[in-house]
């Protein structure tokens, strides 16, 4: 026989409907706000939950923070590494006007210091620039680039902001040579700048300073004693700074003493030079009161 089956009461066999389910959880719910809202009696399960669950989070996290890190170094190494470049690459750019800055800064001081100098002898003298010196190893010379054509003559007198150069000793239309006073052919009247004392200076070649010829033993020479023009030559105003004594040697035995000399211009470095003109070393002779007697005379007869 089959045993009968015992049909058992709806209620316990479905459970509560969704409905009822729902309307339960959902009072309980509200109940549970309310109860956390006014008397906070979860507070304490919250932070227990939160404690508990902190580590999870973070060991969640984990792969995304390491992930974010990692893309941040490597993206941040690319921007370091691109950024050095850019800056070695404006760095060698920039690299030629960096190193000519000190000597255009040098220059500059030149020119003003030649302007200055110039200003002296505004109608009488003539900038001119170096081209380049002689290849001739025994001479001392220069060559600029203005001649005949600017008005430069042979004989004229060179000086830069420093003093005295040398002087012209060849003139073509578009340029000049130019004989430096340290060659062995340059001779300039000089006096000191302390006493007054009178004398010539003479080149002594490549490779020598100038001396002080036919100078007595016994004359008032010092170490740094400043030589200046004395414009008995009448190619040098009188008054520009030729060089400074740099040793004495007096010798008993001697007649003449050997005066050793430093010359006070850029002889090997200038870059820019003035020219001189004859009205600026020597003013014009005033007449002879014999000659303009004469001149009188001659008129008169002429008249006559």
């Amino acid at each position: 026989m089959r045993p009968i089956p015992v049909d058992t009461p709806a209620f316990f066999n479905r459970g509560p409907s969704p409905l009822a389910r729902l309307a339960f959880f959902g009072v309980l719910s509200l109940a549970l706000l309310f109860a956390d809202t006014r008397f906070r009696y979860l507070e304490n399960v919250r932070q227990a939950v939160t404690l508990v669950l902190h580590p999870v989070q973070r060991a969640l996290q984990m792969p995304g923070v390491a992930f974010a890190y990692v893309s941040d170094y490597f993206g941040s190494k690319r921007e370091l590494a691109d950024e050095n470049a850019a800056l070695r690459q404006e760095l060698v750019a920039r690299a030629p006007a960096t190193q000519g800055y000190a000597r255009v800064q040098e220059e500059n001081a030149r020119l003003k210091a030649l302007l200055d100098v110039r200003a002296q002898y505004a109608t009488t003298a003539t900038a001119v620039q170096v081209l380049y010196s002689s290849r001739d190893p025994f001479t001392q010379k220069l060559f600029v680039d203005k001649g005949s054509s600017a008005g430069i003559l042979a004989g004229a007198g060179v000086i830069d902001e420093n003093g005295v150069v040398g002087q012209v000793t060849r003139v073509f239309p578009y340029m000049a040579e130019i004989t430096l006073i340290t060659d062995r052919d340059q001779a300039v009247p000089v006096q000191v700048e302390r006493n007054g004392a009178r004398s010539v200076l003479f080149g002594n070649g490549t490779g020598r300073s100038p001396e002080l010829r036919y100078t007595s033993p016994s004359a008032d020479l010092r170490i740094g004693d400043r030589l200046l023009t004395s414009g008995l030559d009448g190619t040098y105003p009188p008054g520009l700074a030729v060089a400074q004594i740099t040793d004495v040697i007096r010798d008993a035995g001697q007649m003449f003493a050997r005066i050793v000399c430093k010359p006070l211009a850029g002889i090997d470095h200038s870059e820019f030079l003035l020219v001189l003109s004859q009205a600026a070393a020597m003013p014009p002779r005033p007449e002879e009161p014999a000659e303009a007697e004469a001149a009188k005379k001659g008129g008169r007869a002429k008249r006559r």
